[in-house]
């Protein structure tokens, strides 16, 4: 995954750097994108692949290439890293600091799986790179553009990249379409609405609908407390799923999270439930086998 040198020197300030990560397969042959974009408007991209990898080591291997190109450009400003895995700014940002104080084991003491990329991160991090995570497939110009290197990598091809030379590129982004270092990161929207309406003074509010947690502190105590053994066996399960390496289907996952078998397959390939990072594995008949990993 040998990446072409540019000259580090007079360059502009970096304002943003995108990173993304795939895999054909999980595990399988992958490959990873990473832009990085200047405040003139000009860009610079990278990419790699490997043979047999998985998406997770895709994500990270994208993310590390970006805090190297950050690191050895000698920049001292701040810079915004953008990715859409849950995983890898979860885990650089909040899970990292635990894995370390337990020498690099999980809360379940079992050890922690990508060390090798984990600490090669920690090492190019630093206070200067702010994280943020971006919806993935959801029109970002930055990460659709890092997705389709990620992709042609993993299937083999060569991506015509480009490289920053100081001149006008061609099939440049605007910069209008990304978020500039002063905006606050692309989110997912809240599905929570305000409570402030636009009723006139003389119209009637409707009545504040009770919310699930109100509704559970009416419950008797010794209900609240069968609901909660449930959950722990439900826990228990995911963990013995997780330790044994089982590939479960979506409608299996479903029952497992208490959710709609729609809503696993809309989160993409790659996200988080409390304590496990799930991962779409492959495709067998008209069945989405998914895998989970504990990473506290």
């Amino acid at each position: 995954m040998s990446e072409i040198a540019i000259a580090m020197t007079d360059l502009p300030k970096i304002q943003h750097l995108y990173t993304d990560g795939a895999c054909s397969g999980n595990p399988g042959p992958g490959g990873w994108g990473t832009v990085v974009y200047f405040v003139d408007g000009l860009r610079h991209e990278m990419g790699g692949a490997e043979a047999n990898t998985t998406n997770n080591r895709m994500e990270m291997q994208a993310a590390i290439a970006a805090l190297k190109f950050f690191q050895d450009s000698g920049q001292t400003e701040a810079v915004n890293l953008y990715t859409d895995s849950e995983y890898v700014k979860n885990g650089i940002t909040q899970w990292i600091r635990g894995w370390k104080q337990k020498g690099w084991k999980t809360a379940a003491g079992k050890a922690v799986l990508n060390q090798d990329l984990w600490q090669q991160l920690d090492a190019l991090n630093s206070s200067k790179v702010k994280w943020h995570y971006v919806k993935g497939h959801s029109g970002n110009e930055g990460n659709d553009r890092c997705d389709a290197i990620a992709r042609a990598f993993s299937l083999g091809q060569q991506p015509s990249l480009v490289r920053y030379n100081g001149q006008a590129q061609s099939a440049n982004p605007t910069l209008s379409s990304l978020p500039n270092s002063t905006s606050q990161p692309t989110t997912i929207q809240s599905d929570v609405v305000s409570s402030v309406d636009s009723h006139s003074d003389d119209t009637p509010m409707e009545p504040s609908p009770i919310s699930p947690a109100e509704l559970v502190d009416d419950l008797p105590r010794e209900v609240r407390v069968g609901q909660l053994r449930n959950l722990i066996d439900t826990l228990h399960i995911a963990d013995e799923i997780a330790a044994k390496g089982y590939l479960i289907t979506s409608s299996e996952l479903a029952d497992l999270m208490d959710i709609n078998a729609s809503a696993v397959t809309s989160r993409g390939d790659n996200w988080v439930w409390r304590n496990w990072m799930v991962s779409r594995v492959r495709r067998e008949g008209n069945q989405i086998l998914w895998q989970l990993e504990r990473i506290d």
